[in-house]
């Protein structure tokens, strides 16, 4: 059985061109012989935990927990330094398949859960005085196959008619129209929804820097190698790497993609998926430059995403119809060390051939990177308890929907470590919470939508 730890010498993606000082950090020469939290991973979801967990201690006047956060590679040189940095709510698309599977009341959960984010993570970076280029503005969604989109717009009246009230901000424009308002070509039809969008990386770095001046031990390039399976005499886990070993009543796992390489449970239920993003520069700016990000759906497994920057460039992600065809390209696949060859010029003259006015622009692909996600298969990220191991926590598997999903579950984990707090008394939606059922289903969303019926993972 293969494990899926990161490789070495991931590419490098355009938002770590400009390395933080933490890049390489070691807090201190040798890993300490314990303490009290120890998170395994220090991206996104990592940092926000390590955050949490002392903004909890400190309001409840408590003295903080010795914590320390292990990363295999450089700082947020996983998934979150390499993905298009889009904070998008799903208020109607895969909400309204969880409330058919699941029912409207947990799915409503879920919508509340991301829409929250947005301000959230607007009041953080005014709290702690980040500079990440956040931006909050509208999205496209625009769909190109007519069925999906009809599909699509039933699925969000019906979340509306059942009371859903945050989905009604979200404005629907049908195929006569659709072209014109987007701007994009052979649109045949379009959903108008509220997004935001930043630099992923300079938002976790700085938020890391703020944590590790607190007293909290980050330790790059110190890959986890296993945890115990049982805690000892103290209850107390041992956290093994190749440097030592560490002790800690408290394990976290926010390794997402990699999870499975070191919590056994999560093998085949959080797996390693590959994806691609790009860079596009602009240097002749049309007259009317974008405003909105954009979301492309081509058919129901097939879609891109699109972010401009301040800067004028543009973050491109997707490419899946250069190599979908092939699972060994992507699925259970660690490798972001190395491009996809068969997706390497796809992003070239991509302005031009889909958005009116962009003809003469010369745009042209700056940087094309790949970087490994956390997908479920059940499409649903496992937050909470890892089974019949208390004290082992799990934060991952955000299915490259992790930026409107990440920072409320990290808190939702630091309530239950630092609280003493039961799921339920989380605010944490009820279908993230991991479970032994979750990990004993056959079922798998990914290979089946692709494989089984051409579906969207």
């Amino acid at each position: 059985m293969t494990r899926s730890f990161p490789v070495d010498h991931g590419m490098t993606s355009f938002w770590r061109s400009q390395p933080h000082v933490l890049d390489n950090h070691r807090s201190t020469e040798l890993l300490p012989e314990s303490s009290d939290i120890v998170i395994i991973g220090s991206g996104y979801a990592g940092t926000s935990t390590a955050y949490h967990c002392l903004q909890r201690s400190q309001s409840s006047g408590a003295e903080n927990p010795s914590i320390v956060i292990l990363e295999a590679r450089q700082a947020c040189s996983g998934a979150t330094g390499r993905n298009g940095g889009h904070i998008r709510p799903d208020l109607y698309s895969e909400i309204h398949k969880f409330a058919e599977k699941y029912g409207f009341d947990a799915a409503s959960e879920v919508a509340a859960f991301e829409n929250e984010h947005l301000s959230r993570i607007q009041s953080l970076i005014e709290k702690e005085n980040i500079n990440c280029d956040l931006d909050t503005n509208k999205l496209f969604d625009i769909h190109f196959d007519p069925g999906l989109c009809e599909e699509a717009r039933a699925g969000r009246e019906s979340l509306i008619s059942q009371g859903l009230k945050a989905t009604e901000s979200v404005h629907f424009t049908p195929l006569e129209s659709a072209e014109i308002v987007s701007g994009v070509k052979g649109a045949k039809g379009c959903f108008l929804s509220r997004t935001g969008r930043l630099w992923p990386y300079k938002l976790v770095t700085q938020l890391l820097s703020k944590v590790v001046s607190a007293g909290v031990n980050l330790q790059t390039h110190t890959p986890v190698l296993r945890v115990s399976d049982a805690p000892d005499d103290d209850g107390r886990w041992t956290v093994v790497t190749d440097r030592g070993s560490i002790r800690t009543k408290w394990v976290v796992f926010a390794s997402n993609a990699y999870t499975s390489a070191i919590a056994p449970e999560y093998k085949g239920k959080i797996v390693p998926v590959r994806g691609v993003c790009s860079r596009i520069v602009v240097p002749n700016p049309p007259k009317s430059p974008l405003e909105c990000s954009y979301t492309m759906r081509f058919n129901t497994w097939d879609y891109d995403y699109l972010i401009p920057r301040p800067d004028g460039s543009i973050i491109v992600g997707g490419a899946k119809s250069t190599f979908f065809h092939d699972a060994s390209k992507w699925y259970d696949n660690t490798d972001d060390s190395r491009m996809i060859e068969s997706a390497s010029r796809y992003f070239d003259n991509y302005m031009q051939r889909n958005f009116h006015g962009w003809e003469n622009t010369g745009a042209y692909t700056d940087r094309v990177w790949t970087g490994i996600m956390g997908f479920t298969t059940d499409s649903l990220p496992h937050v909470g308890n890892v089974p019949h191991k208390p004290g082992q926590l799990v934060v991952a598997g955000f299915s490259g929907h992790g930026m409107p999903q990440v920072f409320l579950s990290a808190e939702g984990i630091a309530r239950m470590v630092v609280d003493g707090a039961a799921y339920e008394e989380t605010g944490l939606p009820r279908l993230f919470r991991t479970s032994s059922e979750r990990l004993e289903s056959e079922a798998n969303d990914i290979l089946g939508r692709v494989d089984g019926d051409e579906r969207e993972n």
